[in-house]
């Protein structure tokens, strides 16, 4: 059985640490592959999903930076281990884990390399695009979580043959529950009022580029068109307190609610009506998009990394430019007065779901890649 080692920066509650904790479960389930993990850290919520799974003791390599004595240590150290394990596939899953993971793999011999892109533009300074350049070209594959990102690896040099387009995947049954509930006692749990309709958007709040601000902007239009509408934003980071201050400035402190990072997602959507991606940019392949189509809600986003690629304009959702508050609050009202279109664009997006963007159509993507990769080593 072929050994992989799948290398994450972290366990917290993240979208990239999210999809890499969820394949490793499928790839254990599977049992098609020796599965060994490691971090270069090894805190966060999402620690104790894979201590179920029965990794108790993850080695961690902790980094400061790429150019201290630490990190010729810590290298060293993650190359001792893929030689010990006798690794088969090394497979990293971002910015940090690329570099470092690449380069460990090819000091200790590794002829399966994979390294990854989840975001298209604005996050990498342009010497951090060139250090990640460097790990792709150590790498024997590349994946992109959608193919907006695989074009742009091509044109900036990457050999077409070298870049796999594999979509995130979602536990459709996990989401699906969120349909089966009192929606009386999700509201009492998540503290918000009844007699409204909620739009919804979950998207961490540490970054401006997931652009709430715009959100905002379209429920002040919304609410004045439709009076009984409710806004929710879950996340959490730095930017809660200017986005609350912005939400009294535009009169919606009664209506727009911030109920912070939700472990309670299914619940969640299933009193929603509409749901809401913003961002301006810094997408790939958007977990949130996958998780409201999952639950058969409509889908308003905005055109940024793959949202095209899920949402199928005017079928599942509308896709709007970035920044354009008014034409995501016309589509937004348009769903919430058409309540059976919105309805049924929302069951079509479970079932684009279903077929594309299942765990299981993911498990087959990646098993299909190793599996080419192995035959190239023998």
């Amino acid at each position: 059985m072929p050994n992989v080692l799948q290398l994450l920066d972290s366990f917290n509650q993240g979208g990239t640490e999210g999809q890499t904790v969820q394949l490793i479960r499928l790839l254990k389930e599977s049992g098609k592959y020796e599965v060994f993990i490691a971090s270069l850290s090894g805190e966060g919520p999402l620690r104790s999903q894979i201590e179920r799974l029965g990794y108790k003791d993850v080695p961690s390599f902790p980094l400061q930076n790429f150019y201290n004595a630490n990190a010729a240590i810590q290298l060293k150290r993650l190359r001792s281990l893929m030689r010990r394990l006798e690794i088969d596939i090394v497979h990293a899953h971002d910015f940090y884990t690329n570099i470092f993971g690449m380069t460990a793999a090819r000091l200790a011999g590794v002829k399966a390399r994979i390294a990854s892109r989840r975001e298209t533009e604005g996050i990498r300074s342009p010497a951090k695009r060139w250090v990640e350049r460097r790990a792709f070209d150590s790498a024997s594959a590349v994946i992109a979580n959608a193919d907006a990102i695989r074009t742009q690896l091509i044109e900036e040099g990457l050999p077409q043959e070298k870049v796999v387009t594999i979509h995130n995947g979602i536990d459709i049954d996990r989401i699906a529950a969120g349909a089966n509930i009192d929606r009386a006692e999700v509201l009492g749990q998540l503290n918000l009022p009844n007699g409204l309709r909620f739009v919804t958007i979950v998207a961490n709040m540490r970054h401006v580029m997931k652009d709430q601000a715009t959100f905002l902007r379209a429920a002040q239009q919304v609410r004045l068109a439709v009076p009984d509408s409710g806004f929710i934003l879950a996340g959490e980071g730095e930017q809660l307190a200017s986005l609350k201050t912005l939400a009294t400035d535009l009169g919606l402190q009664d209506c727009a609610f911030f109920i912070g990072r939700c472990a309670q997602v299914p619940q969640l959507l299933g009193i929603s009506e509409v749901c809401v991606l913003s961002s301006k940019g810094v997408e790939g392949f958007s977990n949130s998009i996958l998780e409201y189509m999952a639950a058969a809600r409509p889908v308003v986003a905005t055109d940024v990394g793959g949202a095209r690629e899920a949402v199928s304009e005017g079928t599942t959702g509308y896709v709007v430019q970035p920044e354009d508050f008014s034409t995501m609050a016309a589509r937004i009202i348009s769903l919430l007065r058409d309540s059976e279109r919105a309805r049924n664009m929302g069951l079509r997006g479970k079932e684009r779901v279903i077929e594309q963007f299942s765990c299981a159509v993911q498990l087959r993507k990646v098993e299909s890649l190793y599996d080419k990769l192995l035959s190239r080593t023998v």
